[in-house]
């Protein structure tokens, strides 16, 4: 059984701190690859800021290409919204029946995750990855089910906001992204202007 991270979010725009750790949970983690899914943009919320969903998509594979392990997937592009993690998950179990699928959440995500849609069942089905979020320490006294494994993955104070605002500004963060990406999202920008 292939051992599969999805590693969810909207990749606004990726940056060398999401590749580092998918990189080290394959190398490291126990993972055999590791699918960014990027999450589409949700009609019934504004997302002031976010860049174009097929833009983001685009910067990750550009990101990506030259790392066997990982995978670009716009999965969640084409599922009913508001999309839900169990609804992906399921999902995706049923279109590859092969994989195991292993949800990689930061701590600050693992803190709240019983206010996630149906977390028991997602315990309960699937595997999680928890990596260490600055900021977000793991409570030491709540239990840890079998289901979840805590790892202690190298943790980047870089964030796309960071990126995002950064560039707006006029500044050079071209070592924060994978060269090519970094370049595509700066030409993208000045069309926007």
């Amino acid at each position: 059984m292939i051992k599969t991270g999805l590693f969810s979010g909207s990749f606004n725009p990726i940056h060398i701190g999401h590749l580092a750790l998918a990189n080290f949970l394959c190398e490291f983690g126990g993972l055999d690859e590791v699918w960014f899914l990027v999450s589409p943009q949700n009609p019934f919320k504004e997302q002031k800021g976010l860049l174009d969903d097929e833009l983001r998509l685009e910067l990750v594979r550009i990101s990506i290409r030259d790392y066997a392990g990982f995978k670009a997937s716009d999965f969640e592009f084409h599922l009913p919204k508001p999309s839900y993690t169990i609804h992906t998950l399921e999902k995706l179990q049923e279109v590859y029946p092969e994989r195991e699928f292993h949800l990689i959440i930061g701590s600050d995500n693992w803190n709240v995750f019983d206010k996630w849609k149906d977390s028991d069942r997602i315990l309960k089905d699937y595997h999680l990855v928890v990596y260490p979020r600055p900021g977000y320490p793991i409570n030491p006294d709540r239990p840890v089910p079998q289901s979840v494994r805590i790892v202690e993955a190298p943790t980047f104070e870089i964030s796309s906001t960071f990126i995002r605002k950064s560039l707006e500004s006029g500044h050079d963060v071209s070592f924060f992204m994978n060269g090519e990406a970094y370049n595509r999202l700066t030409e993208y920008l000045k069309t926007q202007k």
